[in-house]
C-alpha cells in the first residue's frame, strides 16, 4: 500500500472538514475576543473619564482583563486553527 499521499481518501476528506471547522470556530473566538477586549477597554476608558485619577485603578483594571481577554482568545483561535489543519508541534 502506497502512503506517500496522506490527503486522500477518508484522510483527506477529514482534513477538508475539520480545517474548515478549526477555520470557523477559530474566526469566531478571534471576534468574540476583539469585541470582549474592546469593549473592556471601553468601559475602563469611561471609568477613568469619569472618575479621574480616583476610578483610574480601577479603569485600567477593566481595560487589563479586556486586552488579557482578547490575548487568551487570540491563543485559543490559533489552536482550534492549527488543530483544524492537523498541524503538530507548532511552538
Amino acid at each position: 500500500m502506497n502512503n506517500k499521499d496522506k490527503n486522500t481518501g477518508a484522510t483527506g476528506a477529514a482534513k477538508v472538514v475539520t480545517s474548515t471547522l478549526g477555520n470557523t470556530v477559530g474566526g469566531l473566538t478571534n471576534t468574540v475576543g476583539g469585541v470582549v477586549g474592546a469593549a473592556s477597554r471601553g468601559l475602563g476608558e469611561t471609568v477613568t473619564g469619569a472618575t479621574g485619577g480616583f476610578g483610574k485603578p480601577l479603569g485600567d483594571g477593566l481595560s487589563n482583563v479586556g486586552t488579557g481577554i482578547e490575548g487568551g482568545a487570540a491563543s485559543v483561535a490559533k489552536g482550534v486553527k492549527d488543530a483544524g489543519e492537523w498541524k503538530t508541534n507548532t511552538k
